[in-house]
């Protein structure tokens, strides 16, 4: 009987690199290596990309949405909706969607969940109970600091938001940040923070609210709202040692 695929979900992050290296290393042939191209992260991660694909010596499979959504900002425009308690729109029509029709029903599938992430993988497992998966940075003990200084020692360049202080490296104006991050954004990306400024105004719905419930806008957004953290940790641990020597 053939055996199943193992497919790692890479994200463009530093994460889901490793655990394709390792995946790669651990499963060969099996493993295929997936991304959902987005259409609104950094344009570094293209770069990222090919340089994960020479690192793990894999092609790595790109993915794209079926109804045609260029980004995440054209999602909110077209859906009018941003979040709720399904979760992000952009991760379902531009990620989960194409998860969906690219697995088949005896993949096993790995994601970047590392060390520190065990109650979220068993969460997803909870509502995912149909899957089969390895979290292989988790069962090898790999955090996030580890997967950095893993990068770092391989001279493999990480991605621009990582650079920039980005503690996750997803589209340019992820719906998911706070008001910390938004701030951020609006220095490091204008162009990004008006585009969802006018999404907000032009579907009547704001990311945050006010302490008396009401909607608080982006463009009303005070600058020293939240407390975004610039510098990312960039450690390598002694988990990341014992990787490296199998490398």
């Amino acid at each position: 009987m053939k055996e199943p695929r193992v497919v790692v979900w890479f994200s463009c992050g530093a994460a889901s690199a490793v655990a394709a290296k390792l995946a790669t290393q651990e499963y060969g042939d099996r493993c295929i290596v997936a991304y959902c191209d987005t259409g609104g992260e950094h344009p570094s991660n293209k770069k990222f990309l090919k340089d994960i694909e020479k690192w793990i010596g894999k092609e790595i499979t790109v993915l794209k949405n079926k109804k045609g959504y260029t980004s995440h900002f054209d999602v909110f425009r077209k859906t009018k909706y941003l979040n709720g308690v399904l979760g992000a729109r952009c991760t379902i029509e531009l990620k989960k969607k194409c998860r969906f029709d690219f697995q088949k029903h005896d993949d096993i599938h790995v994601f970047g969940y590392t060390s520190e992430e065990k109650n979220r993988a068993e969460r997803f497992n909870e509502q995912n109970f149909e899957l089969a998966t390895d979290w292989i940075l988790i069962r090898k003990g790999v955090s996030k600091e580890d997967c950095l200084g893993i990068l770092w020692r391989e001279r493999i360049d990480i991605p621009t938001m990582y650079d920039q202080g980005y503690q996750h490296n997803n589209c340019v104006g992820c719906s998911k940040g706070g008001m910390g991050y938004w701030n951020q954004i609006r220095k490091d990306y204008p162009e990004s923070f008006k585009e969802m400024a006018s999404i907000e105004r032009e579907i009547n719905h704001s990311l945050f609210r006010n302490e008396d419930g009401s909607r608080l806008y982006l463009d009303e957004l005070p600058p020293t709202a939240g407390n975004f953290k610039k510098e990312p940790p960039i450690i390598c641990g002694l988990s990341c040692g014992e990787i490296l020597n199998n490398i």
